[in-house]
């Protein structure tokens, strides 16, 4: 009887931890903290690199073809490197459309939509910014999202998803009462960044983006733009420059050098510069770079 019980365990999944890809390690730790001991994660996408483009190594194909849920950003974040990954997977269970795929942008209200699509407007996403994580309160559409997946995926472990997801958007939620009050005194900063990359945090707490240094989104930008947005930045008396981790800083030293501003480096994932290591810290790393001076 002990053998016969054993035997359904397994072929039941009781034993078993769902295996989880994301694509990116924000979605990683979203994962944990909603599918705890439940579910093992792996993380595509290496932070210290541009999330638009990622090395398609051979181990990503073994991590995808063995997944039962893949949790991605989308909104065209990933177009340029995981369809060829997932077709190489052969992995019928996490493609688009099926109970294993998972597009955290779904439920996300996205920006900066265009309104028309052309290589002269650059490197623009139709589906609009895919950069939607740097808002902390987009944490919690995306949590219920990912939870609700794994109790159709694994219903066995289905209550205490719900109980691993009460206790996160609990916590959560208290993170953000105290986050919202530290950023208060930065409404009304004037940055510029050098891509759109932190558009949803500018809104979310009302910062103001003057300009970007890319004259256009993945466009290098031109000594021509970058006269331009150093005059507009005297003009505006912009002291704050929004620079991310992985693209080339030269520029950026060169305005704060011709204007008087300080270039702030902000993580665009966790992991992406030092400290950045929870979702927590990597939010606060946001408070501290912006706001204490």
């Amino acid at each position: 009887m002990r053998k016969i019980v054993l035997i359904l365990l397994i072929f039941t999944g009781v034993f078993a931890k769902v295996d989880v890809v994301a694509t990116y390690g924000y979605l990683g730790e979203i994962v944990k903290r909603v599918g705890g001991k439940y579910v093992k994660v792996n993380v595509l996408a290496t932070p210290k690199y541009d999330p638009h483009f990622v090395v398609p190594k051979p181990s990503l194909i073994g991590k995808l073809s063995r997944a039962h849920m893949l949790v991605i950003n989308g909104a065209g974040l990933e177009i340029g490197w995981l369809p060829p990954l997932l077709t190489s997977a052969n992995n019928g269970k996490i493609n688009p459309g099926r109970l294993g795929f998972v597009d955290a942008s779904q439920v996300i209200e996205l920006i900066n939509k265009p309104k028309a699509v052309s290589r002269a407007y650059g490197d623009i996403h139709p589906q609009g910014n895919p950069h939607f994580n740097t808002d902390p309160h987009n944490i919690i559409p995306i949590a219920m999202l990912v939870a609700s997946r794994l109790q159709k995926i694994d219903s066995l472990h289905a209550k205490e998803y719900e109980k691993n997801l009460a206790s996160f958007l609990q916590h959560w939620k208290s993170f953000l009462q105290e986050y919202d009050a530290k950023m208060a005194p930065c409404k009304g900063l004037k940055v510029v960044q050098y891509h759109q990359l932190y558009n949803y945090f500018l809104n979310r707490y009302k910062i103001v983006s003057v300009g970007t240094i890319e004259s256009l989104p993945g466009i290098t930008p031109s000594s021509k733009h970058t006269l331009k947005l150093i005059a507009l930045m005297k003009q505006e008396n912009v002291k704050t420059i929004l620079q991310d981790p992985y693209h080339e800083k030269k520029t950026a030293n060169y305005i704060a050098a011709k204007t008087g501003a300080r270039v702030v480096i902000l993580p665009h994932d966790i992991g992406a510069v030092p400290g950045a290591d929870s979702l927590e810290n990597f939010y606060l790393i946001y408070e501290k770079r912006l706001c204490q001076r």
